[in-house]
């Protein structure tokens, strides 16, 4: 992962510099709604998972994922810039996705913005779909893309070939 560190659960210390990383990278543009007080009560919530990830003691990642009897939602996901392409995003994504199938998880959902191409193609080439588009999702005035894993028909595509 080109120096960055394991994959660990987020502490409530972490809760600053998670919500830093979203305020700078993930809700730029639309109003700060992710401040560290609402990232230290989903670091608290038994039903949510803050991971992340550090290279040379910097934040280079995070995930905040939610979960519900038989589905998950990933509230946000951020790489910083300086760690993209490197594999600590796919890396990243893989903890969780591997955390919810333990919880006996079979569907996660996630929304990206309709103008983040980046991020769709990122979701996409880890098997998910896009589903629906969402108009004026964010903050009442931007539009996003809703995107959906099923690990069952994950399964059943991998046993075809």
């Amino acid at each position: 992962m080109s120096g960055a560190g394991d994959i660990r659960l987020a502490r409530p210390a972490d809760a600053a510099r998670i919500a830093a990383m979203s305020r700078d990278y993930v809700e730029a543009g639309l109003g700060w709604r992710w401040t560290p007080a609402r990232v230290l009560r989903m670091i608290r919530d038994r039903d949510t998972n803050v991971a992340l990830a550090e290279a040379d003691g910097a934040l280079a990642g995070f995930g905040i994922m939610r979960y519900a009897d038989d589905e998950a939602h990933l509230l946000l996901f951020a790489v910083a810039p300086a760690q993209r392409r490197r594999g600590l995003g796919s890396h990243l994504l893989a903890w969780l996705e591997q955390a919810a199938r333990t919880a006996g998880i079979e569907l996660i959902f996630l929304e990206a913005r309709l103008g983040n191409t980046a991020a769709r193609a990122f979701y996409r080439a880890h098997g998910y779909r896009e589903l629906a588009r969402l108009p004026r999702y964010y903050a009442d005035r931007e539009d996003a893309v809703r995107l959906g894993k099923d690990f069952a028909a994950t399964a059943r595509a991998d046993l075809r070939g």
